[in-house]
């Protein structure tokens, strides 16, 4: 078992905020609970002067807020009721690459169960959270049925101003193998832009590449060196496909293997490349795997919870105290995962320099884990993410903007940006001194 070392930089307390804009605060969260405003995000800037525009692989997004690859993103209609609540972006469910004969390499992640079970966890600290546990790895169905889905998701998309990005699992070879499956790379990847150029024209697709056979505990997991030939050598393969037409992401799960790994994988896919085999953005850190745990006679749990944001806020942090304020310019685009369960766990990872923020099982939780009373569940999480007088996004913003008299005029992406380059600063400001768990 990995030790924890919590997080150094840590949001305690009480937000410190204006009298003023603490009642508006509390007035929006109890108003709201009935049903949030059609545009939040021009409420949001009109009442409060945040700027909740970020980017996601580039391109504009109007919130940091979106929906993590997975169960609750493979119909049109989980896809349209997200667009109705206003998230930012939706990752569809990841679909498993195939050759032109239909062949895929990966075939072990297409499997049909897709039963859940929220529960209750208790992190290593003894903090409260939730986990979900389920049986489903990937897109089971053909990849025809996926760039229907895409298609349809898309079309949602566009007329909503969310963002839709495809998740793709491709070829990585096993321990044995040394070669690559080109095709499943060319294949795959001109048949989602093909679906993409419908509705987004000449602009570049966004996609996620998962990586997480690095998480499951099988065979393709135990080679350290392995693992990181496959975050040098993807990027280049999909960019191949398509060049100057994709946008890659590296989706990084944590491993079975220390926090020293969790940084020699940054440090690989920061390694200095050429911009046709260097990533455009990083997705970090989905999911602990615990091979003890089951869940319905299967050995080896996937599971989330406070330990999973401890052990990513911690990595995250290390890495960037081990770059120079020059070298930190030169970082990707971070897009945060793990147990982002509040606008306090979110603002802490934007500290890191995350400008959005993936979420899976928020949107899961029993009703009596919101106060809104109307809506869909993803309307109620954002309504607990951005407004909550405690625990909300809005009011750890307005708190940090005033202690690093940030200017008003700067938007999420700006401020993500400004905190991972200027992270002496935070940490001078914000540090404690923790102890390995």
């Amino acid at each position: 078992m990995w030790e924890l070392l919590p997080p150094r930089v840590r949001l305690t307390g009480s937000p410190c905020l204006s009298d003023e804009s603490r009642r508006q605060l509390i007035e929006d969260y109890e108003q709201f609970s009935n049903g949030l405003p059609r545009q939040i995000e021009d409420y949001v800037l009109n009442a409060y002067g945040l700027d909740l525009r970020s980017e996601y692989a580039g391109l504009r997004i109007k919130n940091p807020f979106g929906k993590a690859s997975g169960q609750l993103s493979l119909t049109p209609h989980q896809v349209e009721q997200d667009a109705t609540a206003g998230l930012g972006f939706v990752v569809l469910k990841t679909v498993i690459a195939q050759d032109s004969n239909g062949c895929q390499s990966m075939w072990e992640w297409a499997i049909p169960e897709t039963r859940m079970q929220v529960e209750p966890i208790r992190g290593r600290l003894g903090e409260e959270g939730w986990t979900v546990s389920w049986k489903g790895r990937g897109w089971f169905d053909t990849l025809d049925a996926y760039e229907i889905l895409f298609e349809r998701a898309l079309q949602v998309g566009v007329a909503c101003g969310m963002l839709v990005v495809p998740s793709a699992k491709y070829h990585l070879p096993g321990v044995d193998e040394c070669g690559w499956k080109d095709e499943e790379y060319q294949v795959t990847t001109l048949r989602l832009l093909q679906t993409w150029r419908k509705s987004c024209h000449d602009q570049p697709m966004p996609l996620e590449k998962d990586f997480s056979p690095t998480l499951a505990g099988s065979e393709r997991a135990s080679q350290q060196g392995k693992i990181k030939e496959w975050l040098r050598a993807v990027p280049g393969l999909i960019f191949k496909s398509a060049p100057g037409k994709v946008h890659v992401g590296l989706k990084i799960f944590n491993t079975l293997f220390d926090d020293d790994f969790q940084l020699q994988m940054l440090d690989t896919v920061h390694e200095p490349a050429a911009e046709e085999t260097r990533a455009n953005f990083l997705v970090y850190g989905n999911r602990l795997f615990d091979p003890t745990r089951e869940f319905e006679g299967k050995p080896g749990v996937a599971y989330g919870g406070p330990d999973l944001s401890d052990r990513n806020l911690s990595v995250l942090e290390r890495f960037l105290s081990t770059r120079t304020r020059d070298e930190r310019y030169a970082l990707l685009p971070l897009s945060a995962s793990g147990n982002v369960n509040s606008g306090r766990i979110a603002a802490e990872y934007l500290l890191r320099g995350a400008s959005t923020f993936q979420m899976h099982t928020i949107f899961q939780l029993p009703a009596s884990a919101f106060s809104m009373k109307t809506g869909n569940r993803s309307e109620k999480a954002i309504h607990h993410l951005l407004f909550h007088p405690l625990e909300g996004l809005v009011a750890w913003i307005l708190h940090l903007r005033n202690k690093f008299e940030w200017q008003q005029a700067m938007n999420i992406k700006e401020m993500a940006r400004w905190c991972q380059i200027h992270w002496d600063d935070v940490t001078r400001e914000l540090g404690m001194v923790t102890e390995k768990v």
